[in-house]
């Protein structure tokens, strides 16, 4: 599981280069990736929404921006990500770990979280957290980077490993954050494994949506 001063360390170090260098070398990607989960947000039509590990706020601002009737809350334990989050017009915003958050049980009716799971030192925990902040009804997004199958991998995990953190490197200066970035989308849970994890840590109708070949997924379910 990732080290969470690691985790804090590396992303204040790169806060005010983090949203081009996801852009950059995402080919820009990412933005067509939480516009598909804004999609699903939208169809729930929640009243507020928790948006966890909000970082620089992107999931946060698109749903803000275009679903201004939602009440929005973005949440992360790095203050420098969340400066810059607020500086790019983010409202509402805490400094909180995500592993125990200071919110009132059953208080969202929606909790995303995009590129952030899996940075936590313990999943299931933190999915028992979410559930417990949802109310009985209430929906989870995970949108989160996997490994693709098929002829893909072989291509995509040199992509990952060895040009990636070079490139990023090259742009941002801690290339060791972006090393890190390969090392955690591999230990995290594939689509089955994922989707087994959410029955088991209390969450219902759980589904998977494979994204680019399975470069990325967005995970849903119901509290």
């Amino acid at each position: 599981m990732p080290d969470s001063q690691f985790v804090h360390d590396a992303f204040s170090s790169i806060a005010m280069r983090y949203v081009a260098a996801n852009h950059l070398l995402s080919l820009g990607i990412d933005v067509l990736w939480r516009a598909r989960a804004l999609e699903i947000v939208a169809e729930w039509r929640p009243a507020n929404l928790l948006d966890i590990a909000t970082g620089t706020g992107d999931m946060a601002l698109d749903i803000q921006r275009e679903l201004p009737e939602i009440q929005v809350l973005g949440v992360d334990f790095c203050e420098p990500m969340l400066t810059v989050a607020q500086q790019r017009g983010l409202r509402h915003a805490l400094q909180a770990d995500a592993m125990h958050l200071p919110l009132a049980d059953d208080s969202y009716d929606a909790i995303t979280t995009a590129f952030g799971l899996r940075n936590l030192p313990n999943y299931a925990d933190a999915l028992r957290e979410f559930r417990r902040v949802l109310r009985d009804g209430g929906h989870l997004l995970v949108l989160d980077l996997s490994i693709p199958t098929g002829i893909v991998a072989a291509p995509y995990r040199f992509y990952l490993h060895r040009i990636l953190p070079l490139l990023a490197g090259w742009f941002t200066g801690q290339r060791e954050a972006y090393t890190y970035l390969g090392a955690s989308i591999e230990q995290f849970p594939r689509a089955g494994a994922f989707i087994q994890m959410l029955r088991e840590t209390g969450y219902s109708c759980p589904t998977a949506l494979s994204l680019c070949g399975g470069i990325a997924v967005i995970y849903t379910a119901e509290a």
